[in-house]
């Protein structure tokens, strides 16, 4: 049975008590408060860098979170140190935070462009296009629509319809578009765990096989770039924000094996 160490005990406590915070005071939306919400929306807070990675969108997404922290944790809290495990868990899931920010803030400015643009010149072949560039925001059902649109290009009505759905497409990002978990940090700490111990050899849960730790940072950390630059809009996955983590916390260890008496 493996210990826990004292950040990683506090971490896991404090994690599952706002869990079930965020189921008793829903009424409040307690979740919607602490979340990390894109930088133009309304709901945004700078305190929400901090928060967001305390709350989870279900038991699935906490259960894998705390597991990683528990299985993975002791071990470099044990080899940091408690201040220096606890620093670097809050400058990555932090730094997880800000990427996904800037990620957010650059698609955003994108796609208020290209909303502008097709303001002013609402055709169907423009529809298409901003549909096809934009498409990890709609359902298949909008294909449908552009077909009909592409039918009648002169119609009021769909005219009208097609710049309402580019409109909201806008409004829908502000005002539903948030991110939260733990995810950056346990990501950042399996890049640690891979860059400090790279040849030991972990057990994945599906599938139960061994994999050496440097290679399952590489897998992972390609998983989260590719699936970032290929989102659809059924995925709802931060993979930017796990990608953030994974970063930073190269960055941080980097940085401290310079100095190897504060390093260890």
């Amino acid at each position: 049975m493996f210990r826990l160490t004292p950040v990683v005990k506090n971490l896991l406590i404090i994690n599952i008590v706002v869990f079930i915070l965020q189921y008793t005071l829903s009424g409040m939306d307690f979740t919607g408060l602490i979340s990390l919400w894109i930088i133009e929306s309304d709901n945004f807070k700078p305190y929400q860098y901090f928060t967001y990675m305390f709350a989870h969108g279900g038991f699935g997404h906490i259960l894998f979170n705390m597991l990683g922290l528990v299985f993975l944790g002791p071990l470099l809290e044990q080899f940091w140190g408690s201040k220096r495990f606890l620093i670097f868990y809050l400058v990555t899931g932090i730094g997880a935070g800000v990427l996904y920010s800037g990620i957010e803030y650059w698609r955003t400015s994108e796609l208020e462009k290209d909303v502008t643009s097709y303001i002013l010149e609402p055709t169907p072949d423009n529809f298409s296009m901003f549909v096809d560039e934009h498409s990890r925001y709609f359902r298949s059902a909008v294909y449908d629509f552009a077909n009909e649109f592409s039918k009648n290009p002169d119609d009021p009505y769909y005219i009208s319809e097609s710049k309402a759905v580019v409109k909201s497409t806008y409004q829908n990002l502000l005002n539903g578009s948030s991110m939260l978990g733990a995810s950056g940090a346990i990501y950042g700490i399996l890049m640690a765990f891979g860059l400090l111990f790279p040849n030991t050899q972990l057990m994945l849960l599906i599938p139960p096989v061994p994999i050496k730790a440097k290679y399952l940072v590489l897998i992972l950390g390609g998983i989260a770039l590719y699936s970032g630059l290929n989102q659809d809009s059924g995925d709802n996955v931060a993979h930017f924000a796990h990608l953030g983590g994974m970063i930073f916390a190269f960055i941080m260890i980097k940085i401290w094996q310079k100095d190897r008496n504060k390093f260890y």
